[in-house]
């Protein structure tokens, strides 16, 4: 996944920049996004604070943690079914 180059705090300041009544348009100038940026991290961050953001971002990575150990769980399942097929 792309890393963003913006921090948390700096789009939590653009989408407040967007709730004083900035317009869309003006903050991707601004700010040298597409309005379509600014869309998806309101949709993704509206209404947060800065504590609910840092408690998405281990949630995500505790989730992407616990998918690549289930992956790796079930390459050893298949390796051990695989054996014990060959060996009947």
């Amino acid at each position: 996944m792309k890393k963003s180059r913006f921090t948390d705090s700096q789009i939590m300041a653009i989408l407040k920049q967007h709730e004083a009544g900035m317009a869309i348009a003006d903050l991707a100038r601004e700010h040298n996004v597409s309005t379509a940026t600014i869309y998806q991290w309101r949709a993704k961050f509206g209404g947060m604070d800065a504590a609910m953001i840092k408690r998405l971002k281990e949630l995500e990575a505790e989730n992407a943690r616990l998918k690549k150990m289930y992956a790796e769980e079930r390459i050893k399942a298949e390796i051990r079914k695989e054996a014990l097929e060959g060996k009947l």
